[in-house]
């Protein structure tokens, strides 16, 4: 049977530079006993830890302790140990004091929910964990726990390794990155963080909708945001785009450039040409989040705005959806002029990351299993995708739409006005179904009604089950329009072309 564990005791002795006494042990005992500070049912350090630490004789600490037992504040219990003793009647109890509780101010945003696998949620944006490299990292983190090389020490800007595999990686992909200029995060969130935190001038222009943890971190950070709306059933309106940030004259814009989150938006090369002009003619800075270029399957890579604007532009990327949501590793891309600030404010925040992570990264990327996940990945999420787009088209009544991003993880579907959203999630819970609440994406009354699929993460068969169930209670919440008689006359009447030639 386990021992309890015993609580450390601070005595000294009463006369400077001699060994604490019997009569100390058990006067400074006593004292902390009657005044609370020690209590009920706490074990105190065995005989022989004391006399190590205190360089006494055991006889000595054991004549102390036999001394409190026959006081009645010690008892001794057969091969567990000493314990401070319950109060004997007449023995006043001191009440524990109690600090001051801090005072926080709660973020406005849903509570967190843990992931669980067997729930059917049709909005997640991660992959199917059935589909990700399980084997092969741990064969890789069995192999960085072997190596003569095993990091002793964390790099606060990240693995060396890492971090030349990553711009190795860029280069490749048309993106100008040097080793030096990458920090390793832990996921993409750490990169926003440490950027927010590093601006002077602390106004930030986002997408509306946006991916609402990264507004809550700006929000957070003290930054005032302004929002640039984005439909992705439309093309950028950059009219209106550029009459917010010569209102807003933000220092910094964040955008993510493939597979916007939560629409699925991609933005075409024009639009990138379009934003660099932006950013030159009012001063802003880009911060690009490209987390989901590595989906898209049928190509190299997509131009990004950092290939095109040069070194000017944080470029942020993250393995987390792609690999292992709990491995949390991603990086950000930065140059000469703002390495050192960014790398303080990741010091400050955190010192350094996981350097077992960041080994066993550099080994399955080295290894070549990072392209070889990525092809097979793609090749399911085509899958998944078709199977999403055909059923949404064979089930979704009419005035509902959705976006077709090519590929990804997700699709935005958009629902008439007058459909409540919530009424429709709170009725797909009955049935075991969630979706995404999808209201913290937007900075005000959300000029889109819907909310995200995501395909990646749930199987052809699972996906077929959500999406029939979600058909059905639309059609509840969405009947078919009965035609009125002028309707049914007027239905007549342009099915008679003849008719119309002779009035």
């Amino acid at each position: 049977m386990a021992r309890d564990p015993f609580i450390s005791v601070n005595l000294s002795a009463s006369q400077p530079g001699r060994r604490v006494s019997q009569q100390d042990i058990v006067e400074q005992l006593s004292q902390e006993i009657q005044a609370g500070r020690l209590r009920p049912a706490t074990r105190l350090p065995p005989v022989r830890v004391l006399e190590h630490q205190l360089g006494i004789s055991k006889n000595t600490v054991q004549a102390a302790y036999d001394e409190l037992v026959a006081r009645g504040l010690l008892e001794s219990r057969f091969r567990q140990g000493v314990f401070v003793a319950t109060p004997a009647a007449g023995l006043p109890v001191v009440p524990r004091s109690s600090a001051t509780p801090a005072q926080l101010t709660a973020l406005d945003m849903p509570p967190y929910r843990p992931i669980v696998r067997e729930r059917l949620e049709l909005s997640n944006v991660f992959i199917d964990p059935e589909l990700l490299p399980h084997a092969q990292l741990a064969e890789c983190f069995r192999s960085v726990l072997a190596s003569p090389g095993l990091p002793t020490f964390y790099d606060a800007q990240g693995h060396p390794g890492l971090r030349e595999v990553i711009a190795e990686r860029l280069r490749a992909r048309g993106i100008d990155a040097q080793a030096d200029d990458v920090i390793v995060t832990s996921g993409s969130q750490q990169a926003l963080d440490i950027v927010a935190r590093s601006l002077t001038h602390k106004v930030v222009a986002t997408e509306d909708p946006v991916y609402f943890l990264a507004r809550q971190l700006f929000i957070n950070l003290g930054c005032r945001l302004a929002p640039l709306r984005l439909d992705p059933f439309a093309r950028v309106d950059f009219g209106a785009w550029e009459a917010t940030l010569a209102e807003a004259r933000p220092s910094l814009v964040y955008l993510i450039s493939s597979y916007q989150n939560p629409t699925g938006y991609s933005y075409s090369s024009a639009e990138l040409e379009q934003v660099l002009r932006l950013s030159e003619r009012y001063g802003f800075a880009i911060l690009e989040d490209d987390w989901g270029s590595d989906m898209l399957s049928c190509s190299e890579y997509r131009l990004t705005l950092r290939a095109m604007g040069g070194p000017n532009v944080l470029y942020v990327n993250s393995f987390t959806k792609k690999l292992l949501p709990s491995l949390r590793l991603g990086y950000l891309l930065c140059s000469e002029p703002t390495r050192d600030a960014l790398v303080a404010a990741k010091r400050v925040a955190t010192l350094g990351n996981a350097a077992l992570l960041e080994a066993t990264l550099h080994e399955f990327i080295s290894r070549g299993y990072y392209d070889t996940h990525l092809r097979r990945i793609h090749t399911e999420l085509d899958q998944r995708y078709h199977t999403c787009l055909e059923l949404l088209r064979e089930w979704m009544p009419e005035g509902v739409r959705f976006s077709t991003p090519g590929g990804g993880p997700t699709l935005w579907v958009d629902l008439p006005p007058r459909v409540c959203t919530l009424e429709l999630c709170e009725r797909l819970e009955r049935r075991g179904v969630y979706l995404e609440r999808a209201g913290g994406h937007f900075y005000a009354e959300p000029h889109l009604n819907g909310f995200r699929i995501g395909f990646a993460f749930v199987s052809s068969e699972r996906l077929e089950q959500g999406l029939r169930a979600l058909s059905e209670e639309l059609a509840v919440l969405l009947p078919a329009p009965r035609s009125s008689p002028a309707h049914l006359a007027a239905e007549q009447w342009l099915a008679e072309p003849a008719a119309q030639i002779r009035n």
